[in-house]
């Protein structure tokens, strides 16, 4: 079982900017293909952000695009949401997941196996 611990959620002011980030166990880290989703209340769970296992190909959600950016340092076994000019509509609690089968960069959380225990942000007009 691979362990995923999220760190770096909080309250922010609109337009403010928080960098997530999501420290895994294991050695196999650089094998997941990794992701960001978020779940506000009363909400389906929403795809954020997704990276390949080496980085060379990332995917958004349209209403992040621009102002989010996924990276990882498997080095370091940590996945990175860095959001920039935050809005109100982005308040949820955002998970971290990995994608074991580790091809491409998908969206459905199905595919991911592994998760966090979700950081809470919330941002505030």
């Amino acid at each position: 079982q691979v362990q995923l611990v999220e760190s770096g959620g909080g309250l922010v002011q609109a337009g403010g900017s928080l960098r997530l980030s999501c420290a895994a166990s294991g050695r196999a880290f650089s094998t997941y293909a990794m992701g960001w989703f978020r779940q506000a209340p009363g909400k389906e769970r929403e795809f954020v952000a997704a990276i390949s296992t080496s980085t060379e190909s990332t995917r958004y959600e349209d209403s992040v695009k621009g102002r989010f950016t996924i990276s990882r340092d498997n080095a370091k076994n940590t996945v990175y949401l860095q959001m920039n000019s935050l809005k109100p509509e982005d308040t949820a609690v955002y998970y971290c997941a990995a994608d074991r089968l580790g091809v491409g960069v998908r969206a459905y959380y199905g595919y991911y196996e592994y998760w966090g225990q979700g950081t809470q942000v919330t941002v505030s007009s």
